[in-house]
C-alpha cells in the first residue's frame, strides 16, 4: 500500500473564530480501495515541511474546494502549503493528483491564466478524453481554454475549458472533477488513481 501525502480544503468557522483544515471522509474510502494509505497535510508550511523531513510519502493528492487567493480565494495558507506539496514533487518526480482546486494550482504555478466560467459548479457535464465520451460532475467556477507551455490537455469539455491535464516531463496530472462524489465509485476514476500512483513507473 502507498503513503499518499493529502492536502486539506479550509473551513472558515466565523462562529467559533475558528480556521479548519478539513476533508470529505469519502476520501479516505476512495484511497484505500486504490490501495493508497491517507496521510493528511495540515495548512501549516512549518508542520508541512517537517512531516516531509520525517516520513517518505510516495505520491501527492491536492484535494479540491477554496479558490486560490490570486483568483478572491481566502485561505492564504493553503496555497503556500500546496506550493510546496508541488515543489515537492517536482523535486522527487513524485507523482502528483491534483482535483479540481488542486489541477487549477497545477495551472497557476506553470503560467496559465484562468477565468470564470458559466455551467460548471453544481452541474454535470460530457467532456472528451482519449476520444471518448464521458460524463463528469463538476464544482467549479474557475477553469481555463489555454494550454500552457508545459502541460498536455488529456479532456475537454464541449464548451472548450480544459478537463484534464498532465505535465510533459514530470508525473504530475490534473482533473476538474471529484471522484469521491460518485457512488458508486467508478472503475475508471479508480484506475486513473492507481495508474498514477503505481509503485513501477
Amino acid at each position: 500500500m502507498k503513503i499518499i501525502a493529502v492536502s486539506q480544503r479550509v473551513d472558515v468557522e466565523e462562529s467559533h473564530h475558528e480556521r479548519r483544515d478539513a476533508l470529505d471522509q469519502q476520501w479516505i474510502i476512495f484511497l484505500l480501495r486504490c490501495e493508497c494509505l491517507p496521510v493528511l497535510i495540515p495548512n501549516n508550511l512549518e508542520a508541512a515541511e517537517k512531516l516531509f523531513r520525517t516520513f517518505s510519502f510516495q505520491g501527492v493528492l491536492i484535494t479540491g474546494g477554496n479558490d486560490l487567493c490570486v483568483y478572491g480565494g481566502n485561505a492564504p495558507e493553503r496555497d503556500s502549503t500546496e506550493t510546496f506539496l508541488l515543489e515537492y514533487a517536482l523535486a522527487k518526480k513524485a507523482p502528483l493528483l491534483g482535483i479540481c482546486r488542486g489541477m487549477q494550482i497545477i495551472q497557476h504555478y506553470f503560467g496559465v491564466k484562468l477565468i470564470k466560467v458559466e455551467g460548471h459548479a453544481g452541474a454535470r457535464h460530457i467532456i472528451t478524453i482519449d476520444g471518448t465520451l464521458l460524463e463528469v460532475n463538476s464544482f467549479h467556477k474557475y477553469g481555463s481554454i489555454e494550454k500552457g507551455d508545459s502541460l498536455d490537455i488529456l479532456a475537454v469539455a464541449n464548451d472548450g475549458v480544459i478537463e484534464s491535464i498532465r505535465h510533459k516531463q514530470y508525473p504530475i496530472q490534473g482533473i476538474m472533477w471529484h471522484p469521491e462524489r460518485f457512488a458508486p465509485f467508478r472503475q475508471e476514476d479508480l484506475r486513473l488513481f492507481r495508474d498514477c500512483f503505481a509503485e513501477e513507473r
